[in-house]
């Protein structure tokens, strides 16, 4: 039986994250990108379409809260998958304008099992549209499996 094969510190590029990523595909499919990674941190943007906006024509507050959730799951698991949001809270601080939203996501306090990160959605402009705070809990170490990610 053929070990397991995980990836190694140097193997994170972007493209590979993006790639390990793809399964979420209510936020890619919705055209949510990740733009950035590092310690702790994403980085994730949308271009907004008709379909991410309401009836009074504003971008639905469930767009945001996608994008941000979204960006919690990629700074959290990265690099270690295995982490689940156990809790999160939204404040909605304006309304978006432009055509972009981006969500960058930032670990406060990483324990054993429990991490919280706070999330910050803003428009392109860098207007203050969302603040989430997101709880989560490592189910356990699940590195990437590269043979699934490069196939």
């Amino acid at each position: 039986m053929k070990e397991k094969e995980f990836m190694k510190e140097e193997e994170f590029s972007l493209e590979r994250v993006r790639k390990i990523f793809e399964k979420d595909r209510f936020a890619t499919e919705n055209g949510m990108v990740i733009e950035e990674i590092g310690d702790g941190y994403a980085k994730c943007s949308l271009r907004l379409t008709d379909s991410h906006r309401n009836a009074m024509g504003a971008v639905m507050g469930g767009v945001s809260f996608t994008l941000a959730d979204f960006a919690f799951a990629v700074a959290a698991n990265w690099r270690e998958i295995g982490m689940v949001s156990l809790n999160s809270n939204i404040a909605f601080l304006g309304t978006a304008k432009g055509e972009r939203l981006v969500a960058e996501a930032v670990c406060v306090k990483a324990g054993r099992s429990t991490g919280y990160y706070r999330v910050d959605v803003h428009d392109e402009w860098g207007n203050p549209v969302a603040a989430v705070t997101s709880t989560g809990f490592r189910k356990g170490k699940q590195e990437p499996d590269i043979g699934k990610i490069l196939c």
